[in-house]
């Protein structure tokens, strides 16, 4: 049995959006180039001096409520930064 187009279209809509929501990355770029990837939940752990992350490369330390990109994996098949 054939299904209909537009019912494989739906469904495929629904899956890329359900990918959309569900795959975001949270980066913090330091200025000796290296980019390194936090927890969604990284600010609701650990005390106020713990939120300062240090650079695997460098060992610069960050507030990523300053530095935070996040990521979004979009339908058309790539990453974009959806917010700063």
């Amino acid at each position: 049995m054939k299904t209909h187009p537009k019912s494989e279209k739906e469904a495929h809509l629904a899956r890329s959006e359900k990918l959309k929501t569900t795959m975001r990355m949270f980066l913090i770029p330091c200025s000796c180039g290296t980019t390194f990837a936090v927890a969604e939940d990284y600010d609701r752990q650990g005390t106020a001096w713990s939120r300062y992350l240090v650079c695997p490369g460098c060992g610069k330390r960050h507030d990523p409520k300053n530095r935070l990109l996040q990521m979004g994996f979009h339908p058309e098949g790539y990453w974009k930064v959806d917010e700063c």
